[in-house]
Order: structure tokens, then sequence, then C-alpha cells
């Protein structure tokens, strides 16, 4: 009997079986020739699309069509704040950056300070604007286009979106947004209208627009489909990524609420080490004899699934490292070494990264040539 997985927006349990996500969601996977159709126009694939963390879509094809006939199209993603980012967090972000770059189009991003105070009894609104602005620090060292990228926060950018948030809130009763989002007698009224405000953004250009998100935030994104041509819009589209696990094992994803389990953008060398050693479950055979007579398993091991997903990826260094590990010619040992000098490497260039773009969040969010036209506009 399989297990039995749970995938909402505010809840991931269990081994997600993603061909079977896939057929619950209706959505479409990434096939080879959709693939081959990206690749001409990028020169290559993202590690993140080559190995299929980026896995499933809604209309991918369309925004290709409407790429290639000149159309174009537009970039959306977000972030719901919170006390620091983890390595999972960022995973989307440098993905849309990668098609920013190769598609040279807008990128909007929604930081969504007023959901996380609606969601979360114990913050103030004080405090989920100061977690904001923090994680958008984080948000700008990825590197996006400072003329082409608006980051905003729901809370500063409310009077340019309710016009349109109000049309869109209209179209959604109550028993849809209570059935999409598991809401019941006790859920505040702000979290009722919030989905509202997620949506508006897929409506800033007259274009389609595409979000690179997790599969668990596509519940947003089919209640905009149901509405978006009755209000002039397109139906937005979707690329889904699959979850990045957390230390403890291969089910799940990486969460905030489990500190020990995630690695965050602000973790130091010995702590990166000590979590690895400590916490990363292994694929390895309970003695050094055992390992070397039946080898590791590579589709249970977290160090190997991160180095796959995205930490190494250099085609034939991951090849070798399976072949290794199954083999019992590396040990789990010293595949955890490999990973925690790819990610102390990561983690540094990042914070680097963090320090240069403070000088540049002004732009993203007010005085780049985006940003500046955005706050021109009121959205009706």
């Amino acid at each position: 009997m399989p297990e039995e997985f749970t995938v909402t927006p505010w809840e991931v349990k269990g081994k997600v079986d993603y061909d079977k996500l896939i057929q619950q969601f209706g959505t479409q996977k990434i096939t080879p020739e959709l693939k081959e159709r990206i690749k001409k126009h990028t020169g290559e694939l993202h590690v993140l699309l080559k190995r299929d963390v980026f896995f499933s879509h809604r209309d991918l094809d369309l925004v290709l069509n409407d790429y290639e006939s000149g159309k174009g199209f537009f970039l959306y993603t977000g972030r719901g704040p919170s006390l620091g980012m983890h390595v999972g967090h960022l995973i989307p972000f440098i993905f849309t950056k990668w098609l920013q770059d190769k598609f040279k189009v807008n990128v909007y991003i929604e930081v969504t300070d007023d959901e996380k105070f609606l969601q979360k009894t114990g913050y103030t609104l004080e405090q989920t604007r100061e977690m904001a602005r923090d994680n958008i620090l984080d948000i700008a060292a990825v590197g996006f286009d400072p003329d082409r990228t608006f980051i905003f926060l729901d809370t500063e950018y409310i009077r340019n979106m309710y016009p349109l948030a109000i049309k869109v809130a209209k179209k959604l009763t109550f028993n849809e947004v209570r059935a999409t989002f598991g809401f019941n007698e006790s859920t505040n009224i702000g979290l009722l209208f919030y989905p509202a405000l997620q949506i508006v953004p897929t409506m800033f250009e007259k274009k389609r627009c595409l979000i690179p998100a997790g599969i668990d935030q596509d519940p947003y994104w089919r209640l905009q489909r149901d509405i978006a041509e009755s209000l002039g819009y397109y139906k937005t589209a979707a690329i889904h990524s699959k979850f990045f696990p957390p230390l403890s094992g291969v089910e799940g994803k990486m969460s905030s609420s489990q500190p020990e389990y995630a690695i965050y953008l602000t973790d130091d060398p010995k702590t990166v080490r000590t979590k690895i050693m400590k916490y990363a479950f292994s694929g390895g055979q309970p003695t050094i004899e055992l390992h070397r007579k039946l080898g590791g398993n590579p589709d249970i091991d977290v160090s190997f699934q991160w180095l796959y997903m995205f930490f190494e990826p250099d085609d034939d260094r991951i090849k070798k490292i399976e072949e290794d590990y199954r083999s019992g010619k590396m040990l789990t040992g010293e595949l955890k070494e490999i990973l925690i000098e790819k990610l102390n490497a990561f983690l540094e260039e990042h914070r680097q990264r963090r320090e240069q773009a403070k000088d540049l969040v002004q732009k993203y969010m007010y005085d780049g040539e985006l940003a500046r036209e955005m706050w021109r506009k009121i959205h009706e």
C-alpha cells in the first residue's frame, strides 16, 4: 500500500509521489520535447530543469509560443517573510533569475508581510515588515536585473493594487476559497481576502504571466485561472518545483519550523559542518565493512540528493559520486564532506553578494526603471 502524503500551501507531509501529484493537481509533466524548446532559446538548461527539480507546469508551451511570436511574457514569484531564509527558500529565486537572464523579461516579486501577520498569531505587523526587509536583502543578493525587477511589500503597494484586488475578490466566493485552502469558521477575515492580493500581480501586464514556485503554491493559481479571462487577462502559466528535502530525510520539505534540519543562509562553516554530520540522513550501511561490501543508497541519502538537485551541477561529477557511493568505494563521511565544501562555498558567495546588494534594494523597490513605472500605476 503506497504511503499517503499531503501537499497544501500550508503543509507538506509524507513522501511525495510527484507523478501522482501531477494527476491530483491536473498539471502537466515537463517533457524532453519542452526542455528542447527551452534549450533552443537559452543555449543550455539550468541544473534545476535538467535534473527535474522543476518538473511540472501549466501552459509553459503557451509561454514559449508567446515568446516565439514576439508577444513576450513576464515572471512573478514571491516570498512569505520568515526569521531568516534557508537554502530551500532561495531555489525558486535562483531559477527565476536564470529565466530573466535568458529571456530578458520583467520580474515581479511580492513580499507578503500582510499574509505572515494574518497567519501567525505571535507576530506584530512591525515584526513581519522587519523580517520582510531582511529577506529582501537575500532576494536582492540573487542578482536580478535592477531595471527589470520590482520587489514590493504588500502593505506598501496595496494602494496601487487595491482597485484590481477588489475586482478579483468579487469573483471569488467564500466556498471556493474555503475549499481551496482549508479555511474554517475560526479563520480571520484577512486571510479570506488575501488570495485576491496574491492573484493581482499575475495581471500586472497584458501578457501571459509565468510563475516559478513550489508545487504546493499551485492552488492559488488554479483560482486565478478560473477568473482571469473574465477580467480581460491571461490565465497564468506556472512552472513547479519539487521540495528541497530537510536534513532529516527525503520526505516532506525543508522548514523553518525545524531549524536543526535546515541550512540557513546565515549559518557559518562550523554550523554547516555540525548540521550535516549530525543530522543529514544517510543511505550508508551501519559499518564501514558492510558499506564497502554492499554500498550506499543515494536515493534516500540527503547529502547526495542535495548535490544532485542543485549543489553539484557537473553531470560527470555527480555520476561518478553516485557510482562510487553505490559501489561502496565512497563512504558516507566522504559524501558529506563534498556537500559541506559545496554548501560553504555557496553560502560565502551569497554573504558577499548580500553585502553588495544593500545598495541595490532601493532600485529594486523604488528607483529602478521598472519600479518607478510601477509606482506610477494604479492597477484597475
